[in-house]
């Protein structure tokens, strides 16, 4: 059997960022620069990296970066006064606090403290909800990408059964909202099942399109998939800096179609994160 037709991130994200750059052109030519803030709390190695990552990308596209980092010791409150900060700049358009925080911090009451206009991860309450009734605001990054690869490689989706294997919050639930919806590129037949389902594989081998969002280092072996399947791989686990994917590569053995191991849906993530930002930017502007 050969192996699976990949579906690397790149050009996908390459696609997106020059939409968002040639949006940037615009908003600039009419005396508007797309402000992209981000908060940073300790000195993390790794988010500190993805921190210096979004800050370069965001320069090459035309944003503006401010930044706040605050010491690992800093208290609820500081977080909070930060965020507000932000918020009250009518020059930001667009707030990340970078996750994860200190251990004595509370993330989700950081979240919930962003203003939902300028929530560019799309996972603020009030914009998990508009996603649920199918209102317009800023998508959750992840799965928005995921939508945006299997269109960009023009994988049919409508009617299709896409079964997704976790339900977190940040991935698995509102990708199988987003997938569900009445749309070209979703209108699915949508599963999502878990670990605590004991026999999850009788799910997972009746899928057309799988998507893995567990978190479960090596969770998808080939036994798993239907012969000639669509497998995207979205749950990811670190060890230190070692990337731990949630498909074995075995799988591209199986899968008709499969991203990679490294280089799949990261890069369409974080080309999701700019979309919302120039997108609040519009809004912001009245563009």
């Amino acid at each position: 059997m050969s192996e699976a037709r990949l579906l690397p991130g790149g050009p996908v994200a390459e696609s997106i960022l020059n939409d968002v750059a040639a949006r940037v052109a615009a908003l600039r030519a009419t005396g508007v620069t797309p402000s992209l803030a981000t908060i940073l709390v300790g000195d993390d190695d790794a988010s500190a990296g993805y921190i210096r990552i979004k800050q370069r990308q965001a320069a090459e596209l035309g944003f503006d970066s401010p930044h706040a980092h605050l010491p690992a010791d800093a208290t609820q409150a500081d977080l909070h006064a930060a965020i507000a900060g932000f918020n009250d700049d009518p020059s930001v358009h667009g707030l990340l606090v970078q996750y994860p925080v200190p251990g004595h911090l509370d993330y989700d009451a950081a979240l919930q403290a962003v203003d939902p206009d300028k929530d560019v991860d799309g996972m603020h309450p009030l914009n998990v909800g508009r996603l649920s009734v199918g209102l317009p605001g800023p998508l959750p990054c992840t799965p928005a990408g995921i939508e945006a690869l299997l269109a960009h490689y023009e994988i049919p989706v409508s009617g299709r059964e896409v079964v997704i294997l976790g339900r977190g919050a940040t991935l698995g639930r509102p990708l199988a909202i987003l997938l569900g919806q009445k749309r070209p590129t979703a209108n699915a037949a949508v599963t999502v099942v878990h670990t605590g389902v004991a026999d999850w594989p009788r799910y997972t081998r009746r899928a057309e399109i799988l998507i893995a969002a567990a978190g479960v280092p090596g969770i998808i072996q080939p036994e798993h998939v239907k012969p000639g399947a669509v497998v995207i791989g979205g749950g990811v686990r670190y060890e230190g800096r070692r990337l731990l994917p949630d498909v074995d590569e075995s799988v591209e053995k199986v899968a008709g179609a499969i991203t990679p191991r490294v280089g799949g849906v990261g890069p369409t993530t974080v080309a999701m994160l700019f979309r919302n930002a120039v997108t609040a930017a519009e809004r912001a502007s009245g563009a």
